[in-house]
């Protein structure tokens, strides 16, 4: 057995401590605070210490991961046991579990195999496993399967995503940052019908694996895409779900097309084509969060038309945007949008009259998915997206021209350019609808 291997388990034992808080109801965090101490200032050799030690530890002669792991756990406890918190023990358990036993399915895979794919869909399926079988024991005798699966499930996704992004050491961050993702999470989904949760997980694994073998996302890419599937189907539906995935099917199938050719005029994508977190989310934030506004809405009393409208409109944007630079790349002679001067091809803000009737086909079929499976109100309705799409695509065009550069990124120019679109769609439901 490997020192890493050894470690993982450890902490995964540590880990497992949360099981206890039902029972210690506000002392739940008094081992975790203990186990915090001893690592900072007892525990500074012997085997013990060489068991949880990291590589960075034995040059400090205190067992930081520890300590930070266990202050980590700490905090969680606190907010699910100390009077007047309400984060629920299951959320405090699942994100700790996350974490622990994520870690170490990725260390069982890790000790023979060091492919980060492999790796990385180890931590989640143990992550998940754990978080499920945690939950379902401290909720114990009336556990909600289906929603438990859910929080499960999100859990290992979100940590599975910060993980490739950040270091070892920043499980603590991971671990919090996840169980307050899951807090949010329980109180917007509510009662979740088993079936859908299924067939959920089932489209997102499936999903996933297909786009990142087809090299259409990174790793990280990939993990963000899916995480948004999943929220899209049980946070929304169907239709929220069919709106998201052609926007990504549609875009990754445009992006491969003529790689070769936009490869050798300059204006191709990295990475092979791969769109990583930042691209993902530079133009699904916007998209996540008018989800997010609509599961919230039956809590706050409010009309959930405009999410709906700024929805597809942000997506609409999204996807008339990726079609307008992946499919005007392919011709020569673009011409800068404010002045309409030939510039060269990949110069920010460059429009082509093909690459525009591309994103306004782009919007329109968005729209056509808005009216079909969306509560978007007919023909009025999807002209509505489509016209924010188009709003949205031309905004990107003008921020590239002026501002994309010192100002902002291309995720910065594609989050402002989507918000555009979200926004006009919204803003024209409620005026004319």
């Amino acid at each position: 057995m490997t020192s890493t291997l050894r470690r993982a388990g450890g902490f995964a034992a540590v880990g497992s401590l949360a099981l206890a808080a039902p029972a210690l109801g506000p002392a739940a965090a008094a081992p975790f605070v203990a186990i915090a101490l001893l690592a900072a200032f007892v525990v500074s050799d012997g085997p013990l210490f060489e068991l949880f030690a990291r590589p960075g530890d034995h040059e400090d002669g205190r067992l930081n991961g520890l300590a930070g792991f266990a202050l980590a756990a700490t905090g969680l406890a606190l907010l699910a046991t100390v009077p007047r918190m309400t984060m629920p023990v299951t959320t405090f358990v699942a994100a700790v579990f996350v974490v622990a036993y994520g870690n170490l399915g990725a260390s069982l895979v890790g000790a023979g195999e060091e492919e980060p794919f492999r790796r990385t869909a180890a931590f989640a399926t143990a992550g998940f496993l754990a978080a499920f079988v945690g939950q379902a024991a401290v909720a114990w005798p009336a556990p909600q399967y289906p929603e438990l699966a859910f929080l499960a499930a999100s859990g290992a996704l979100v940590a599975a995503l910060f993980r490739s992004l950040l270091f070892g050491r920043d499980d603590p961050l991971v671990m919090l940052s996840v169980g307050i993702l899951l807090w949010l999470l329980g109180v917007l989904v509510g009662d979740v019908p088993p079936l859908e949760v299924a067939a959920a997980l089932s489209l997102t694994i499936l999903l996933g694996y297909i786009s990142y073998a087809l090299g259409a996302a990174s790793l990280p890419g990939m993990l963000t895409g899916v995480f948004l599937v999943l929220l899209s189907i049980v946070l929304g539906g169907v239709g929220w779900f069919a709106a998201l995935i052609t926007f990504f099917g549609v875009g990754a199938l445009s992006t491969k097309f003529g790689y070769e050719r936009k490869r050798s005029q300059g204006v191709a994508e990295d990475n092979e084509g791969a769109r990583g977190t930042g691209n993902v989310l530079g133009n699904a934030a916007v998209a996540l969060v008018a989800l997010v506004g609509f599961a919230a809405t039956p809590h706050l009393a409010v009309d959930a038309t405009p999410f709906v409208y700024a929805f597809a409109g942000s997506l609409a944007t999204a996807l008339a945007d990726t079609l307008s630079s992946e499919i005007g790349g392919l011709f020569e002679e673009p011409r800068l949008v404010t002045t309409f001067e030939p510039v060269r091809p990949g110069t920010d803000g460059a429009i082509t009259w093909q690459g525009e009737l591309a994103g306004g086909i782009g919007a329109a079929l968005v729209a056509l998915v808005a009216v079909a499976l969306l509560p978007v109100e007919g023909v009025v309705g999807g002209v509505v997206v489509a016209v924010g799409g188009v709003a949205g695509m031309t905004a990107d065009s003008f921020l590239g021209a002026t501002l994309e550069g010192n100002r902002l990124g291309n995720q910065g120019v594609n989050f402002v350019a989507t918000l555009v679109g979200a926004l006009v769609s919204a803003a024209l439901a409620l005026l004319v609808l």
